[in-house]
């Protein structure tokens, strides 16, 4: 006598339930996990041994700051006091003179200049609104049948011929920070009328946060030359 097949259709609705209910939960917290990771670990080194120092000096009273748990939300409550700081002080006439001071040193030590001069003119590139060039796009990525969200952050031209060329960073989801690098011809380009704002939730939520309807076709070229 077989078994009835409704059991198990039954079983798999309820695991694939379980598991388009758990999954932006998932999600959620591996970003947060990463971000929280990220800015504790920033200050631990230099926090650590302040707190082992009091609890050397009191267990008593202080013993208690050794504990992991304590010194990853210390070192976070550090690094977010850090984060506002600068930004108060980068709004104030001392603040800016500071952050030109250590621009200037940074610019004197090899490799750190070309990380730092990078990642400030692509922090630059993403925070201004673009001036005759759509910033969010769409290009064909990894094949022709599929795509992926880029941020334009230069139009190039093409040696010999002229042709323009967009310098398209990709991110990856949900980590925005990692991405790819393409040098992708400007008609083969898809713009969009998407904020940053927009496209950076729309990958760091997997898709889940995006609006009704998105171009998926470049437009058709208007004559030889076309700007995005």
């Amino acid at each position: 006598m077989s078994s009835s097949p409704a059991p198990r259709a039954s079983f798999k609705a309820t695991l694939l339930t379980g598991l388009l209910t758990l999954l932006p939960l998932w999600l959620t917290w591996v970003v947060v996990k990463f971000v929280f990771v990220l800015l504790s670990d920033a200050s631990r080194p230099w926090t650590a041994p302040v707190l082992v120092q009091l609890a050397a000096i009191s267990p008593g009273t202080f013993g208690w700051l050794v504990e992991p748990w304590v010194q990853t939300a210390i070192a976070l409550i550090a690094t977010l006091c850090v984060i506002l700081l600068s930004g108060v002080m980068a709004r104030r006439v001392f603040g800016q003179r500071m952050l030109r001071w250590f621009e200037s040193l940074i610019r004197r030590i090899p490799f750190a200049n070309t990380i730092y001069g990078s990642a400030r003119q692509l922090l630059d590139i993403l925070q201004t609104k673009p001036d005759g060039t759509q910033r969010v796009v769409l290009v064909d990525f990894p094949h022709t049948e599929m795509k992926s969200i880029g941020f334009v952050t230069r139009v190039l031209k093409e040696h010999g011929t002229g042709r323009e060329l967009a310098a398209v960073y990709v991110p990856t989801t949900p980590n925005p920070t990692s991405g790819y690098l393409e040098i992708v011809p400007v008609e083969k380009i898809t713009p969009t009328d998407w904020t940053v704002d927009q496209a950076m939730s729309f990958i760091i939520s997997g898709g889940a946060v995006s609006p009704e309807s998105i171009p998926f076709s470049p437009p058709p070229a208007a004559g030889p030359a076309r700007s995005i």
